[in-house]
């Protein structure tokens, strides 16, 4: 029997089948190669599938969604061509559910709430929201229900209803809560590795083959920084620096 796991012990398959693969992904580590020139999960996932069963040749791998680079959480890809193109269609309809928790600056008024906004995307690679819709803007939501609060932060869970780019980021940002440690938008200090406080939780989607609902969820990786809520020794390292020499030995 193989073992089941991505590497390392402490790097868990989320889900396999011959249709799907669901991995974690540590804060810092990129999704898919970009003009760095950096290690990518993708890369990684694809040597994996190669070894695991002797593959020869190229190994068909397909991102069907993202996570920015400082987000940790679920990543799903799809192990044929097929699988792939019918997981993009969930994704960009927004039939599938997707769970985040963050760790937000500040204590929100509300328990819970829905946020949406007009976000407009800027060709630096950021977002910022307008107070109507234009040509150049998409409607993003949310809800949000917050879980903890500790001192000056609220640990929050959040479900997007859309997918737009830096969402939570700036949706949370925009009504005076942004995510620990995330600069770009208004956080007033960075976090030691550049990450943020911000993993997507969960997937709920659609088998694209065996049409049944499936959740696929990430454990909360050891030293997330919550202090109720800080992962197990045995889960995955948070970012990606700490498993690098656990791989790379």
């Amino acid at each position: 029997m193989k073992e089941n796991f991505f590497y390392h012990p402490s790097w868990p398959i989320l889900y396999e089948d011959n249709h799907l693969l669901g991995l974690y992904k540590p804060a810092g580590l990129l999704v898919q190669a970009d003009q760095t020139g950096e290690l990518s999960l993708l890369e990684l996932a694809k040597d994996w599938l190669k070894e695991r069963y002797r593959k020869p040749g190229q190994v068909f791998l397909a991102l069907v969604h993202r996570l920015d680079r400082p987000v940790a959480g679920v990543i799903l890809y799809g192990r044929t061509s097929k699988a792939a193109q019918r997981l993009s269609e969930q994704f960009r309809t927004g039939t599938v559910q997707k769970q985040y928790l963050a760790i937000l600056h500040g204590r929100l008024k509300e328990p819970s709430g829905r946020l949406i906004h007009f976000i407009e995307r800027r060709p630096e690679r950021s977002s910022r929201i307008l107070p109507k819709a234009t040509d150049q803007t998409q409607e993003a939501r949310l809800t949000y229900r917050v879980l903890d609060t500790f001192r000056s932060k609220s640990l929050v869970e959040i479900q997007l209803e859309t997918g737009r780019h830096h969402q939570i980021r700036i949706q949370m940002a925009h009504i005076g809560h942004p995510v620990v440690g995330d600069l770009r938008y208004g956080a007033p200090a960075p976090l030691p590795q550049k990450q943020i406080a911000l993993m997507a939780k969960k997937l709920l989607i659609v088998h694209p083959t065996l049409k049944e609902e499936i959740s696929i969820e990430s454990p909360l990786p050891f030293g997330w920084p919550w202090p109720h809520e800080a992962g197990s020794p045995e889960a995955p390292p948070w970012n990606w620096v700490e498993l690098i020499p656990l791989i790379f030995h």
